[in-house]
């Protein structure tokens, strides 16, 4: 799928006509989410784009936890991908049909806080996945904390590095709510760690071809590059190649334990991803909403402990989203328990 740049450098993302997700129209070469599901639908999920396969995997998630309580359940994204304005207006859409909960893939911390409190005016509960806002009118949050697993990550890669080594950032988004927290937890890992140089941080969008295309130039720019923290595994599939059509090799980590970023691990093409579990973070914040619907108090945040997904258990998440297992609401509520993270080596 090709992509153009509007004038303030970010990427437009077209969408193929003939491709469009089940309901949603065509209208000049872009994908329209259909509003009648979304009238007769008791959860409308509204995300930020259709591009990122872990977003596809929540989905996965959310319609699993509608049907086991008996809800319908609609979902509707930009055309534009991760466009503020269009997701904010869709929001508008969705109250005007009156679901009974939204789930929400926010674009932006703060640009969509007051579509949450129209929507809480309007009676219509929202639960945030991935990333919350700033406002204060939603009522769960389901997600992993991003410092924190992008730090052990980057320590992840950092001790299969030799003493020292070059380091490039390849960083989402500039509107995510992601973005800035995983790039914190990246640097905060190469600053404990003497030796580990950035060279340089770029933007990938979270997005496959502008990734691509970053990779292309940093790759010219540094004749030595040890390894690549990329924030997401859509963009991680772009470095990767970007690395074979240059020849090149180095070992690259990501984030979202996708399966084509488990088929890469694989294949030796990958060498570690974290588990942003989106498929649990949609499932969880759905039933999060029909218990709210059934009148049950339910939590603030499910913080869900990521796993560093790598050659040595890559085989428990190689599976499609459809066939991969889902935490039970009781197991998502108990105390995290230690995450498996593949042991520091020795230096």
């Amino acid at each position: 799928m090709g992509y153009r740049k509007r004038g303030d450098g970010r990427p437009r993302h077209r969408f193929k006509t003939g491709k469009t997700a089940p309901g949603s129209a065509v209208v000049a070469g872009r994908a329209l989410p259909a509003k009648i599901s979304a009238m007769t639908a008791d959860i409308v999920v509204v995300m930020k784009n259709r591009l990122n396969p872990a977003y596809g995997g929540a989905l996965v998630g959310a319609r699993k936890a509608a049907a086991r309580f008996g809800l319908t359940l609609a979902d509707t994204a930009p055309a534009l991908a991760d466009d503020v304005e269009e997701q904010r207006a869709l929001m508008a859409e969705t109250i005007a049909a009156r679901p009974k909960a939204i789930v929400l893939l926010p674009a932006h911390e703060s640009r969509l806080n007051d579509a949450v409190g129209a929507a809480h005016a309007a009676g219509i509960p929202v639960f945030v996945i991935v990333s919350k806002p700033t406002a204060a009118e939603w009522i769960t949050h389901v997600g992993s904390e991003h410092v924190g697993m992008a730090h052990d990550l980057a320590v992840y890669l950092f001790d299969r590095l030799p003493e020292g080594g070059n380091i490039v950032v390849m960083d989402g988004h500039p509107d995510s709510i992601a973005t800035p927290e995983r790039h914190e937890g990246f640097i905060r890992a190469a600053r404990e760690r003497p030796g580990m140089t950035i060279l340089e941080s770029v933007c990938g969008w979270f997005l496959r071809e502008p990734a691509r295309e970053a990779a292309r130039a940093v790759l010219q720019r540094h004749a030595r590059i040890d390894g690549m923290l990329v924030a997401n595994d859509l963009m991680a599939m772009g470095v990767l190649e970007a690395l074979a059509e240059t020849g090149r090799r180095l070992p690259v980590v990501s984030i979202n334990g996708t399966p084509e970023a488990v088929t890469a691990i694989k294949a030796g093409a990958l060498l570690a991803t974290a588990s942003f579990d989106t498929l649990a973070f949609g499932a969880l914040a759905t039933e999060a909403a029909a218990r709210h619907l059934g009148g049950e108090t339910v939590p603030r945040e499910l913080i869900l402990p990521p796993t560093i997904i790598d050659r040595g258990n890559f085989r428990q998440w190689d599976l499609p989203y459809e066939a991969r297992p889902i935490p039970s609401w009781e197991a998502a509520l108990a105390p995290a328990e230690p995450t498996g993270r593949p042991p520091r080596l020795p230096r």
